[in-house]
């Protein structure tokens, strides 16, 4: 009642509601500089301690003596100018310390802070006291003093707590209510301590109702005025500070990932990722923790990062990528992180994975599992176990691909696919190889269980499926070789079942084959014929024969067929039937062929006489497009004249292609070269082919003339007719495999033009060869009439 009793009846009331005005303003005031105290950095920390002093003292100092004019005690009162100095002195620096002590980062910081500033309110006050004078004694109540300095150093305290414990300046009102109410309890319970006796009035002062009044106006427009100073520095920072912050939060915005600023360990930014990540409302993530849902937030410094995981707000924990980073130029405790969703990197990695041991058309393993596998599988097979490897491949599957096109085909190989799984039992394994071969493994205790795989798997490819509207089905070809049976290494074991799988491919009444070591001997001796060729190819093996061509009416030499030769390293020659067609299988009949080539123009173009040279192109070279071009690089670059180069084919090599074969044809004509219709009458249409493209000169096959020693009619009226076909198109007919003075004489009496055979000679080296050239002139002209050899 006493405390009532002095507010409502010792106090002006309208001053002390100005006191009030600037008690609570400054009190925001101070308590919004404390917070921006706080968060600063070192460097400007300094200065803003020195604004909230400022504020601080102005607020205490202002608020206590607006109220202190406010106090009417009946008597005139004055007030020392040296304490009055004082006492805002002091509550200025109290400010500062208090101020300064709580942005300290220790534990209690606030509290020590709260305490010096309660204690800054008091000292204050009772300095400001002691510059108050009346005519009067003033007498003190100890209890009332005590409870004062209790009440602002407790109020104090807990202003100061609860502003560390506000997360923004907003949510600041409750430290800004207690600091008022430690400034009023303080001031109004020691006013109420003090009991004033009327004494005699001093000399020298000033006193009166309006000088009071305007000392009041006074003091409360200067501290306005420094509150308003304050205050405007505080709102200038803090537009400034919020426009760094939406310059940030825009620049965080246009991340991909997931990305949170933290201010002094809670969240001030986030963006729109992360929002989705954790699946909540901005408002709800501001404010907060990362490390509410994010682990290892506490243990990452600047520049970490680490593989952690997120708990959304529905509690799913999803995989994540967490990189710590300091802002180094922002004011306070400011750490940036980027939170990156890992889901969609492990589902790619996974998928990575499963295509390096899976095929990614059908999901079966690829070949890299089915080694992996093989290896285990044997590594780990029991004693007396025996494990079949069966090589599977599809017939038919190239005719499904021209017919209906390779989306078809590969939904086939899918379907095929799912069948395989289905008929495989508990230990058995299946890939595939790539294109239409697969390969499977399963231990087996007999030959007998063997085959039965391999049939069951048979029957599981051949099982008929029906795609778009059509009912398709492939057959299967499978070779079996057994592990430990068959193959001593994986290597031979798996080259083994393949060895069998031929066999089967190429058998009209077996699909499924198991290897036996003497049945492949051709194929190994291919493979050997290969790499010696090879071998052949790098170390210059090869070797150009020569066969003479003869006029058959004038006997004189028109020119060499050049033939190739392979000498082994014993020194033996290879029939060219032996390594011909496995150069064409393997491709290695280009580098020959243009070997061949080359040799050849460059060595006739050193002869004496200018004859003509024959040589024999593949049909892998006519369909080579490069073709005209490299007889063209070779003529400039061996400068034999065009027209003594003469190139022989076959009527096999323009059936596959005949339009594009016509082509390369006319290409090489343009060129000036001569074309010659090699073997003519043993290919599929002979007089088409004629038709099609004007030849040369047409060279007769040599099974004629060995038909021709049989006095075989049929044979003399095939000749008679090619004779007859080359007289009427005006093509020079030379006939091959002439051997014998009957043939000669047969050819001569038809009307032939030119022969080649072991008559004439045998083909020879290029010095031979050239040095019996005259003696072929010899040897027709003693087959010749008498009025021939005279006119000869």
């Amino acid at each position: 009642m006493r405390i009532v009793d002095c507010l409502t009846n010792a106090h002006n009331l309208a001053l002390v509601a100005l006191a009030a005005l600037i008690c609570v303003l400054g009190s925001w005031i101070t308590v919004s500089l404390l917070k921006r105290v706080r968060s600063t950095r070192t460097g400007t920390r300094a200065a803003w301690v020195f604004l909230g002093s400022v504020a601080g003292g102005a607020t205490v100092w202002c608020t206590h003596f607006v109220a202190m004019i406010a106090y009417e005690p009946g008597v005139q009162v004055t007030y020392e100018p040296g304490l009055t100095g004082l006492s805002l002195f002091v509550a200025i620096c109290g400010c500062g310390a208090a101020l300064l002590m709580a942005s300290l980062r220790f534990n209690g910081s606030a509290l020590v802070g709260g305490l010096v500033f309660g204690l800054t309110v008091a000292g204050m006050h009772f300095i400001g006291m002691a510059a108050f004078a009346v005519d009067a004694v003033i007498h003190w109540s100890t209890p009332y003093v005590v409870a004062s300095v209790i009440g602002s150093v407790l109020f104090g305290a807990a202003a100061f707590k609860a502003e560390k414990l506000s997360t923004t300046a907003r949510n600041s009102w409750l430290a800004v209510v207690l600091m008022v109410l430690g400034i009023v309890i303080l001031h109004f319970t020691a006013m109420s301590a003090m009991t004033i006796l009327p004494f005699v009035p001093q000399d020298g002062v000033l006193t009166g109702d309006d000088a009071r009044q305007a000392i009041a106006i006074g003091v409360a427009g200067v501290g306005l005025l420094v509150l308003g100073a304050g205050a405007a520095s505080y709102a200038l920072d803090t537009q400034s500070r919020s426009q760094a912050e939406i310059r940030l939060q825009h620049l965080i915005e246009g991340g991909v990932d997931g990305m949170a600023v933290e201010r002094d360990g809670v969240i001030v930014g986030a963006n729109s990722a992360l929002l989705k990540l954790v699946g909540v409302e901005r408002p709800a993530l501001l404010g907060q923790k990362l490390s509410r849902w994010v682990e290892d937030v506490a243990r990452l410094a600047d520049g970490d990062m680490v593989q952690s995981s997120l708990t959304t707000a529905e509690g799913e924990v999803l995989p994540i990528e967490l990189a710590a980073k300091r802002d180094h130029a922002s004011e306070g405790e400011v750490m940036i992180y980027a939170v990156r969703d890992l889901r969609a990197r492990q589902a790619q990695e996974r998928r990575i994975a499963h295509l390096a041991r899976n095929d990614s058309l059908t999901g079966l393993p690829n070949r890299a599992s089915f080694l992996e596998r093989l290896t285990r599988q044997t590594d780990t097979i029991k004693p007396g176990a025996t494990l079949a490897l069966f090589a599977l491949d599809l017939n038919r599957f190239k005719e499904v691909n021209d017919l209906y096109g390779h989306a078809v085909g590969d939904q086939l190989l899918c379907r095929i696919s799912d069948h395989l799984r289905e008929v495989l039992h508990e230990g058995e394994f299946i890939a595939r190889q790539g294109g239409d071969e697969f390969v499977a493994m399963a231990e087996v205790s007999s030959r007998a269980e063997a085959e039965a795989v391999a049939k069951r798997l048979r029957a599981a490819i051949i099982r008929p499926v029906t795609i778009e509207h059509a009912d398709l089905a492939c057959g299967a070809s499978i070779g079996v070789s057994l592990w430990p049976e068959d193959a001593d290494n994986l290597s031979t074991l798996i080259n083994n079942a393949d060895l069998a799988m031929y066999r089967a491919k190429a058998s009209l009444t077996q699909d499924i084959c198991f290897y036996e070591a003497d049945m492949d001997q051709a194929v190994r001796a291919r493979r050997r014929v290969t790499q010696a060729l090879r071998e052949a190819m790098d170390n210059q093996r090869f070797e150009l024969h020569y066969q003479v061509q003869a006029s058959v009416q004038t006997g004189k030499a028109t020119g060499y067929e050049v033939l190739l030769r392979w000498k082994d390293e014993d020194g033996r020659y290879i029939p060219p039937s032996d390594f011909i067609p496995v150069a064409e299988e393997t491709g290695l009949i280009l580098p020959i062929g243009e070997w061949v080539l080359r040799q050849a123009c460059k060595q006739a173009a050193g002869w004496a006489e200018p004859h003509k040279i024959a040589v024999n192109l593949s049909p892998v070279q006519l369909g080579h497009v490069d073709l005209p071009r490299l007889v063209q690089q070779v003529l400039q670059e061996t400068g034999l004249d065009a027209t003594r180069l003469e190139l022989e084919i076959t009527e096999t090599a323009m059936i596959s292609d005949m339009e594009r074969t016509t082509h390369v044809l006319r290409q090489l004509k343009d060129l000036g070269v001569t074309i010659a219709m090699d073997d003519f009458g043993t290919g599929y249409s002979s007089l088409s082919t004629l038709r099609a493209f004007p030849f040369d000169k047409i060279k007769l096959d040599r099974s004629f003339m060995i038909e021709l020693d049989g006095d075989l009619p049929q044979s003399q009226a095939i000749i008679r007719a090619v004779l007859t076909i080359g007289e009427s198109l005006s093509i020079p007919v030379l006939a091959e495999g002439v051997e014998t003075a009957e043939q000669l004489a047969f050819l001569r009496a038809q009307g032939c033009n030119e022969v080649q055979g072991y008559l004439l000679g045998r083909p020879q080296p290029e010095a031979d060869a050239l040095s019996n050239g005259a003696a072929v002139v010899a040897s027709l002209s003693d087959a010749q009439p008498a009025e021939v050899r005279a006119a000869a």
